[in-house]
């Protein structure tokens, strides 16, 4: 297992439902979690190992990992907040990003069993960066057109579509 980079096209499309629930998928969702905090990561989305499906862990530093599959985001503030984001796989890249402050998600644990978590602060933010992924975006397309400007060269690079 590897994280892919920024230009793989997986990384681009919207994931789709998981459908099979069982042991592959625990272990799978396992793998990620070693994977994420091999490359110091706060979470992993299965696009990013190219996997084109929903689901994704997360973790707090101090906190047990969280795995989400099929989520949804149900609610979020009107509050937000700008804080500095990078991905791993958009290595050497950070930006500043607005996001809501707090997120009510809606998702499947590793088992199939449904729930939902209200999230503030640094949990929220990590879990709509890993949403995101599951719809084809990155970090880089919410950063504001003077963040953006820095690195345009860079990801122009990476993916060429983008000039």
């Amino acid at each position: 297992m590897k994280v892919v980079r920024i230009g793989d096209p997986v990384l681009r499309q919207k994931a789709v439902r998981v459908e099979q629930f069982g042991e592959a998928l625990k272990q799978t969702l396992d793998e990620m979690v070693v994977l994420m905090k091999k490359k110091s990561g706060v979470g992993l989305a299965a696009p990013q190992i190219g996997i084109p499906e929903r689901f994704f862990v997360v973790q707090v530093p101090g906190e047990q990992p969280i795995a989400f599959v099929n989520p949804e985001i149900i609610e979020t503030s009107l509050e937000t907040v700008d804080f500095t984001e990078g991905c791993l796989s958009v290595p050497g890249v950070w930006g500043d990003v607005s996001r809501p402050a707090s997120v009510r998600i809606q998702a499947v644990n590793a088992d199939g069993k449904m729930f939902r978590l209200d999230a503030d602060g640094y949990l929220a933010r990590i879990i709509q960066h890993e949403f995101d992924h599951l719809n084809g975006v990155l970090f880089v397309d919410r950063l504001k057109e003077r963040e953006l400007s820095k690195i345009r060269k860079k990801l122009e690079k990476w993916e060429p579509s983008r000039k």
